[in-house]
């Protein structure tokens, strides 16, 4: 089969890999349809992050196409949509809702499994990893938002939900890439009143008001912390959403939650110190960390199913297979938001 291949930082092409095969009984091979590019491949892109040679990619939608002996509940051409993460549904964290924490499970495109930015991959624990999806003749922009689902609205989500954010709330969020922007229509959705985008770009910033943000402030570090207090009365809010994984997005964060507030996190920390005297002194507490996304995407796929949130409009760049790489540039250049990758 044809995927793309990361060979190094700076260094993605498309080329063969074995076509997968079931390997235990538990196993599904999925067709994959659409995927994309994620934030979290930047890192590895930009040389930031390890990564193993091979395989990249870790969301995807797609068609069954085989299952294992013990796969009960899904059938071959069921159209499925994946979290980022494997899990086997039994272990002690899955059953208290942390599948992204599984005790047997892991991730694709990376430790040599297969990556979502290619034509097939294999599934562990197909049953309790891949979520069906219902009805079919379903329009591009709704199965843009059912990719979506795959990571970044659930992580957003993650976010608003480790935060705390609930009807009648103030919230601002820190990050503007696809993941902040779905922390905003999480918030939204969550009833929050108030919604402060933290954005520069005049585009992300329209996707923010579009999502529902209020208000913009286009002011980074201290600027922004000053222009935040401004507008809360110089408080600063509930819940800060925390959606970049750098030491001054978790810094702004904590300056702009108010004392007794929370800051929710979920940006993959590179070189952040949690300021912890503002967690002791002004009371501002922090929860995140990796979605689990096989918990959400039941609860948030029929809104997408009904056209009332739709996730996918942070796709506003578009390839094929062949062309994934111009993806990763797109989104390292800062000239997409997030990058679509129509595979069949």
């Amino acid at each position: 089969m044809r995927a793309a291949i990361f060979n190094g930082p700076g260094d993605i092409t498309v080329g063969s890999r074995p076509d997968p095969v079931i390997q235990a009984p538990t196993d599904a091979i999925v067709r994959v349809t659409l995927a994309c590019v994620c934030g979290s491949d930047l890192w590895y892109y930009r040389g930031l992050s390890p990564h193993d040679l091979g395989a990249i990619g870790h969301e995807f939608v797609g068609v069954v196409e085989d299952v294992g002996a013990d796969v009960r509940d899904l059938r071959r051409g069921d159209l499925v949509v994946t979290p980022f993460t494997f899990s086997d549904g039994t272990c002690v964290l899955c059953q208290a809702g942390w599948f992204s924490n599984c005790l047997h499970g892991g991730g694709y495109g990376n430790h040599g499994m297969d990556g979502g930015q290619g034509e097939a991959v294999r599934v562990p624990f197909a049953d309790a990893t891949l979520v069906a999806v219902p009805g079919s003749g379903h329009s591009d922009e709704t199965m843009r938002s059912v990719l979506a689902l795959s990571d970044v609205a659930c992580t957003g989500h993650h976010a608003a939900i480790s935060g705390g954010v609930g009807p009648g709330m103030t919230v601002a969020v820190v990050g503007d890439g696809a993941v902040g922007l779905s922390a905003v229509l999480a918030a939204k959705r969550l009833g929050a009143e108030r919604i402060i985008a933290l954005s520069r770009n005049p585009a992300r910033q329209a996707v923010a008001r579009e999502f529902g943000a209020t208000d913009i402030v286009a002011e980074r570090g201290d600027a922004a912390t000053e222009a935040v207090k401004q507008m809360t009365g110089g408080l600063g809010v509930e819940v800060a959403l925390e959606c970049v994984g750098t030491g001054e997005s978790m810094a702004t964060a904590f300056a702009i939650a108010r004392s007794g507030g929370m800051v929710g996190a979920v940006g993959a920390p590179h070189d952040v110190v949690v300021p912890i005297e503002t967690v002791i002194f002004r009371n501002v507490g922090l929860r995140g960390g990796v979605a689990p996304a096989r918990k959400y995407i039941p609860e948030l796929l029929p809104d997408v199913l009904a056209g009332r949130i739709n996730p996918g409009r942070v796709f506003d760049f578009e390839s094929d297979l062949d062309h994934v790489v111009d993806g990763y540039r797109a989104m390292d250049e800062r000239r997409a938001i997030k990058s679509l990758v129509r595979v069949a």
